[in-house]
């Protein structure tokens, strides 16, 4: 099935989109974790922290973090959850390459390793990770199912898939806030800071475009998963979901 947020493109209605965002995200990798951190007011940490804690209660050992870009959420995930093996897997080598520094600085490299993978076509074994993660990445996806189904694949039996989505606000007052907030300051700052103007409209376009809550709790049934826990927070501007492969 085609959803609305599988047509929005970074840069050009025309190519494939994920070609352009592998480079939108090769470009702006340098001013990346600043500008995220930046954008979200820092609320984004607490995000992470919730889910990791949710996903914690299962004690996941191997954990496959699917758009890791800079690390952000496996570096979070190996402080909080102690786990074996943790591989960040991306399209966009020049978020991996910072992500390599910051876990080298972290001292994990013995836990967390990175590797290039498009996510529709992953080269890991079946039943090879107990969890799969994507903070904010399924928005970016070319072909939702077609990932969903292979990171249902990569998971063993039991296994569990967690995502963190920004998403757009269903109730008054805050739909109307951050509509105003994502249609002005955060493609202004992200123009200002990225110098990549097109990257932070295309942020607001794919928000908005995303499935609905509702709508994304049918598509992971659809894809061979049962929805364990669905939990929204500040408002509704990040979604969480737990599930486990049916």
């Amino acid at each position: 099935m085609a959803y609305l947020q599988e047509q929005i493109k970074p840069y050009s209605p025309e190519g494939g989109k994920r070609e352009q965002v592998g480079e939108m995200f090769d470009n702006i990798a340098p001013v990346y974790d600043r500008l995220n951190h930046l954008l979200a007011l820092g609320i984004d940490r607490r995000w992470r922290r919730t889910a990791i804690r949710e996903l914690g209660k299962h004690e996941p050992r191997r954990i496959l973090d699917v758009s890791t870009g800079t690390g952000d959420f496996a570096i979070l995930t190996a402080r909080l959850l102690k786990p074996q093996r943790i591989v960040g897997a991306d399209i966009s080598e020049g978020m991996m390459q910072v992500g390599r520094r910051k876990v080298e600085a972290e001292g994990l490299s013995q836990v967390i390793s990175f590797q290039r993978e498009d996510c529709e076509r992953m080269s890991f074994t079946d039943a090879s990770f107990d969890a799969v993660t994507v903070a904010f990445g399924v928005r970016n996806y070319e072909h939702l199912d077609r990932c969903l189904r292979e990171m249902g694949r990569v998971l063993r039996r039991g296994g569990h898939l967690l995502i963190i989505e920004l998403s757009s606000p269903e109730s008054f007052p805050m739909r109307q806030l951050f509509r105003l907030y994502s249609h002005t300051l955060m493609p202004l700052v992200g123009r200002l800071v990225s110098h990549d103007g097109k990257a932070y409209d295309y942020l607001t376009a794919s928000i908005e475009a995303f499935p609905t809550a509702k709508a994304m709790t049918e598509i992971l049934k659809a894809n061979g998963f049962r929805l364990l826990r669905l939990r929204r927070m500040t408002g509704g501007i990040c979604t969480m979901y737990l599930a486990t492969p049916i």
